[in-house]
C-alpha cells in the first residue's frame, strides 16, 4: 500500500459509502448513528477484561483495564479523544475487540481528568506532556503482569497527539535511561505506535473551528463535556479546583486558561498549545509511527495538510497515510472498500493500523 510521504498526493485507497464522502457528514454519521450500531457491525466478542490502577508519571493512579490472550505477540497500549471514558469509547473498544482476537494483548487505559482516573485523582491534563510519559510507565507495569513487548501506542484524535508524545518518549533513548531507568522497561521494548485524525497543532485548529460557523458548535458541544469533566473531578476531590473558575470555563480555550495552563507553569494558552503540539517533534520520531490522517477532517485547520506531509516526509520511520476521505475519527469503509482489502468489517482504520503493525 502506498503512502504519501513523500509526494503531496492523497491516498484515494480508503473509500467510504458514497453520501459519506464528505468530512462533516462523516463525523456526524460516527458520533450519531455508529456509535448506536457499532457492536451489528463488529464480529470479535469483547476481551476478557481485568482492572487495574496503573502508576503514572509523578505517581498519579491511572485506571485502566488488561486483557492477556494465550501466547501473546505483543501489546497494544491506548486511550481516547478529549472527552469519554472506557465504558462509553466504543471506538476504542473495538479496537481491543480486534487486537485481543489477533492475538495482541490489549491494556487501554482512562488517561488523566478522565474516567475512573479523575475518580483516584484531580491531577488535570496537560495534552500529552506527561501523558506521553504516563504510556511508558503503563508499558512497564503491563509488562511486570505479562503482557509481551513489543509494545504498541496508539490512540485516535486527542488520544492520538498523547501517544505521539509517547513515541517521543520511546525515540530518545539518552533521555528515556534518565526518566525511566527504574521501571524495568527498556527503549527496544517499546515498538512505536499508531494513531487515527491525531490532533497535531492545537492553536492553529482551535482557531478554525472557532472560525468556522459549523465547527463553532463542535467546538461548544467539546467545551460543554470538559466543563461537565471539571464538576466531577471537583465533586469527587472538594476543593481540588476553583468552582468560580469552573464557571468561566465556557470553551476549550477557557477550560486551559482557567483551570491547565497556571498548573503546568505556562504563560498563555497558546504558549500550552504551541509546546504540546505534536507537530513540531515529527520530523524527530525514531520508532515507527503510523499517522491515519484525513484531508476532510472538519476539527483540523485545512492549511495543516501540507504541513503534516512536510513533516512526516522528511522522516523515514513516519508511514503516513493521509486520506482523501475519513471525516474526523470516521473511516467507516464501504463494501466495496471491505472486498478490497479483504476486511472483515467497516472498521478501515483500526484494520490497517493492526496490519501495519504486524508488518513491523
Amino acid at each position: 500500500m502506498s503512502s504519501p510521504k513523500n509526494s503531496d498526493r492523497l491516498d484515494a485507497s480508503f473509500l467510504p459509502p458514497w453520501f459519506l464522502r464528505n468530512g462533516v457528514t462523516m463525523t456526524v454519521f460516527t458520533a450519531m448513528q455508529a456509535s448506536h450500531q457499532w457492536q451489528q457491525w463488529t464480529i470479535d466478542p469483547d476481551p476478557p477484561y481485568r482492572s487495574q490502577v496503573f502508576a503514572g508519571q509523578g505517581n498519579v493512579p491511572i485506571f485502566g483495564w488488561v486483557a492477556i490472550p494465550e501466547s501473546p505477540k505483543g501489546t497494544i497500549v491506548g486511550t481516547y479523544g478529549i472527552t469519554g471514558t472506557l465504558e462509553n469509547q466504543w471506538f476504542l473498544q473495538i479496537l481491543g475487540r480486534k487486537a485481543y482476537a489477533q492475538g495482541y494483548a490489549v491494556v487501554l487505559f482512562d488517561w488523566r481528568a478522565h474516567g475512573k482516573t479523575a475518580a483516584l485523582s484531580p491531577m488535570l491534563t496537560s495534552d500529552g506532556i506527561y501523558e506521553g510519559q504516563d504510556f511508558i510507565h503503563i508499558a512497564a507495569k503491563a509488562k511486570a503482569l505479562g503482557c509481551p513487548p513489543p509494545f504498541w501506542f496508539t490512540g485516535y484524535s486527542l488520544g492520538g497527539q498523547l501517544a505521539l508524545w509517547g513515541i517521543k518518549e520511546a525515540s530518545d533513548a539518552e533521555e528515556f535511561s534518565k526518566k525511566f531507568a527504574d521501571l524495568g522497561i527498556e527503549p527496544s521494548e517499546l515498538g512505536g505506535g499508531a494513531v487515527i485524525c491525531p490532533s497535531l497543532d492545537s492553536r492553529r485548529s482551535l482557531s478554525y473551528l472557532m472560525r468556522d460557523p459549523l465547527g463553532k458548535y463542535m467546538e461548544q458541544a467539546i467545551a460543554r463535556a470538559l466543563k461537565q469533566l471539571a464538576q466531577e473531578i471537583q465533586d469527587h476531590h472538594p476543593g481540588s479546583l476553583d468552582p468560580a473558575a469552573i464557571d468561566r470555563a465556557n470553551s476549550i480555550w477557557g477550560f486551559d486558561h482557567e483551570l491547565v495552563i497556571g498548573r503546568l507553569g505556562f504563560p498563555s494558552v497558546e504558549a500550552y498549545y504551541d509546546a504540546s503540539s505534536p507537530l513540531p517533534f515529527l520530523p524527530h520520531l525514531t520508532k515507527p509511527t503510523l499517522i491515519l490522517y484525513a484531508a476532510d477532517d472538519p476539527l483540523f485547520d485545512p492549511t495543516l495538510i501540507p504541513d503534516v506531509q512536510k513533516a512526516c516526509a522528511s522522516n523515514p520511520a513516519i508511514d503516513l497515510m493521509m486520506t482523501t476521505y475519513g471525516g474526523h475519527v470516521g473511516y467507516f469503509s464501504s463494501k466495496a472498500c471491505q472486498r478490497r482489502f479483504g476486511d472483515p468489517d467497516p472498521w478501515w482504520a483500526w484494520n490497517r493500523m493492526l496490519q501495519w503493525i504486524d508488518r513491523q
